[in-house]
């Protein structure tokens, strides 16, 4: 038993060279899908990543189901990620190449022609994201994009923007100082006694 656990059935360079290719597969198809597969997660795009799963598990681990050999495939998977992830937090050309860049969907309120067709983004996902980020409409939003992550950020018309504790405690101040002023213009206008 613990013999089958432990040995791997095919060679260990063959498992590492397998999980760097089929990750760098996976990696391709993703880029050239676009920002829109990894936006929102639906129903749908789940049942592809858990069948995607499961179509490319046999070209990682090839005929070996040990336990070494799993390790080995899952060890090479973390390892390859966190090299790909470190090397594009350094170098912006290749962030650019292999993540693509933001995408402007809206802009002063107006839909950007073609954006959303060609992002496959429906338009109850926009208008979604508006409200989430404290939105009401599309007139409200002064710039939304899609960034390369998938996540669609709206900047909204500053006259559309909600109140900061900032703006509170100035509008305190400048009513504190009216109530000063006009104490004073109320004490001068009275009669001497």
């Amino acid at each position: 038993m613990w013999h089958d656990l432990m040995a791997v059935q095919i060679p260990i360079v063959e498992k590492v060279l397998r999980t760097i290719a089929v990750y760098a597969l996976i990696l391709v198809l993703f880029r050239l899908v676009g920002k829109r597969g990894l936006a929102g997660m639906n129903t749908f795009d789940m049942v592809v990543v858990l069948l995607l799963s499961n179509v490319v598990q046999n070209a990682v681990i090839g005929n070996d189901d040990s336990l070494l050999g799993g390790v080995v495939g899952a060890v090479t998977l973390i390892a390859v990620n966190s090299a790909v992830t470190r090397w594009l937090a350094r170098d912006p050309k290749a962030a650019r190449l292999l993540e693509g860049t933001a995408t402007t969907v809206v802009e002063d309120g107006r839909l950007v022609p073609g954006a959303l067709r060609s992002l496959a983004l429906r338009p109850s996902e926009l208008e979604h994201a508006i409200r989430i980020q404290h939105g009401d409409g599309l007139g409200e939003v002064a710039r939304a994009r899609l960034e390369p992550d998938g996540q669609l950020l709206v900047a909204l018309k500053p006259d559309e923007q909600g109140a900061t504790r900032g703006d509170v405690e100035d509008l305190r101040r400048r009513l504190a100082e009216i109530e000063r002023l006009l104490t004073a213009i109320a004490a001068d206008r009275r009669p001497p006694r």
